[in-house]
């Protein structure tokens, strides 16, 4: 072999070298990259639905065993579910003493999440069993006294001209993430104050004193102006409220805050019509009260407050059901 055969020999030696190396760098970076797909990542950290229930319904009764009897499951199944909820997220979630259980701070955490995530995920199952039997259903924020005494006993109107929509009602009584609770409006008293919400003032509040015909005639008055000290029925959410009529009428000798206290308006519209005192009453949830003669007013004056019932959507939502509901509401109030 001569020398130029010998170079020509090493020159392609060395390029198949070269080649496989590149080859081999290149299956090594592809290997690499594939190492862990994302999916793989995400099913690690996805925990079952059922492991969500069981740690859920354990985490609300503080028991394995209730949880069992709640899921229709035996309590083996359950501690089995929670110890790979356990194992997903790192961390013990509860402290286990003997048949007792209590949540761990990281399971205290996650217990709230978990539960606010699973009734998101019912709600969503809800519209869609409502979307499969060709209605809607509009799912609505509520305050109880405002759907109870006032929406609620005009709503067959609303669905008998709208019959392929339903209606669901949940009490809230705070401003909340309309789109995380799976909302479609909310009804607000308050102010206009909710943010990343479109909020459209519907009636102020206007409170007049009543009382029944019977108390009224038990104390033989005629007004609020002399009543005398016939007992007052106060709600608790409005501390202030006599004390602001009774200056607003000019009728500072009467002492205000002596009386009997009550959590909701529709207990004071109950403790009114039982004779217990004189009620001071948003004008809107007893028009029906007095013009049946359950109660009477007791003032041709009415105290505006400071607050106002708005009907509450989220920021840019459009939805034609939603529009509709709201100007019957509109033509309702007025």
């Amino acid at each position: 072999m001569n020398s130029q055969q010998s170079m020509s020999k090493n020159h392609v030696y060395r390029h198949n070298c070269l080649k496989s190396a590149q080859q081999v760098k290149f299956i090594h970076v592809k290997f690499t990259a594939r190492k862990i797909p994302m999916k793989s990542f995400q099913r690690r950290y996805m925990p079952s639905i059922s492991a969500l229930r069981c740690f859920e319904a354990a985490a609300r009764h503080q028991s394995f065993t209730l949880a069992s009897k709640e899921l229709d499951l035996t309590q083996g199944a359950v501690s089995r579910q929670v110890k790979e909820l356990e194992q997903i997220v790192g961390a013990q979630l509860f402290r286990r003493t003997g048949r007792q259980v209590a949540l761990t701070k990281a399971g205290s955490r996650l217990a709230t999440d978990v539960s606010a995530e699973l009734e998101s995920l019912h709600q969503t199952m809800m519209r869609a069993v409502s979307a499969g039997n060709m209605s809607s259903t509009l799912r609505v924020a509520v305050l109880p006294t405002f759907a109870t005494l006032w929406l609620i006993p005009r709503l067959p109107d609303f669905l008998e001209r709208h019959p392929d929509l339903e209606v669901s009602f949940s009490t809230r009584l705070e401003p909340f993430d309309l789109h995380s609770g799976n909302f479609d409006f909310a009804i607000h008293f308050g102010k206009e104050n909710w943010p990343n919400t479109e909020m459209q003032k519907m009636f102020s509040e206007r409170m007049v004193p009543v009382a029944s015909p019977d108390f009224v005639a038990q104390h033989g008055f005629l007004s609020i102006a002399d009543s005398g000290d016939a007992p007052l029925l106060h709600t608790s959410s409005r501390p202030t409220a006599w004390q602001d009529y009774m200056a607003y009428i000019g009728h500072t000798d009467r002492a205000y805050l002596t009386g009997r206290y009550f959590d909701q308006f529709s207990m004071v519209i109950a403790a009114a019509k039982a004779s217990l005192g004189i009620g001071l009453l948003p004008s809107f949830l007893i028009h029906g009260d007095i013009d049946e003669g359950k109660l009477v007013s007791l003032s041709d004056s009415w105290l505006e407050t400071e607050n106002s019932y708005y009907f509450v959507t989220p920021i840019d939502q459009e939805d034609t059901n939603v529009e509709l509901f709201h100007a019957w509401m509109t033509e309702l109030t007025a």
